[in-house]
């Protein structure tokens, strides 16, 4: 299972928030501090600002912070936000076709198991 740049880089760069947790920062200051296209940016963060993951305020010194203290959010929710509902095979959709298959119980365990890695690993955990 591979996540996309849109989780990789928008968990970077919620960290970056979460450490400066509750002070406003740019997209400029976070797009050189994190070597992330500021363009890039600014699609991940509409996103995570529609999912109330983080809250902008406009004007001159305006910018971006979580929505929450960095100890109240997850990794696993900022990486469903950005990559959907986790699930290592469509086999675990409603667009499975075969129902009988003996390998589902693999892909739903372990996709199990990513999700429970992931929600039980806080924002505040990784900025110590």
């Amino acid at each position: 299972m591979k996540f996309s740049t849109k989780a990789e880089y928008g968990l970077r760069a919620v960290l970056y928030l979460a450490k400066h947790y509750p002070y406003l920062k740019s997209i400029t200051d976070i797009s050189i501090e994190e070597n992330i296209s500021a363009k890039y940016l600014e699609q991940i963060f509409n996103v995570l600002r529609n999912s109330e993951i983080i809250v902008s305020q406009k004007g001159k010194s305006g910018g971006y912070t979580l929505a929450k203290k960095p100890n109240e959010l997850t990794v696993g929710e900022i990486v469903e936000t950005l990559e959907g509902k986790i699930e290592a095979t469509k086999c675990q959709s409603a667009n499975c076709q075969n129902s009988k298959c003996a390998a589902k119980q693999v892909w739903v365990k372990l996709s199990r198991e990513i999700k429970k890695t992931l929600n039980n690993i806080k924002l505040n955990d990784l900025i110590k």
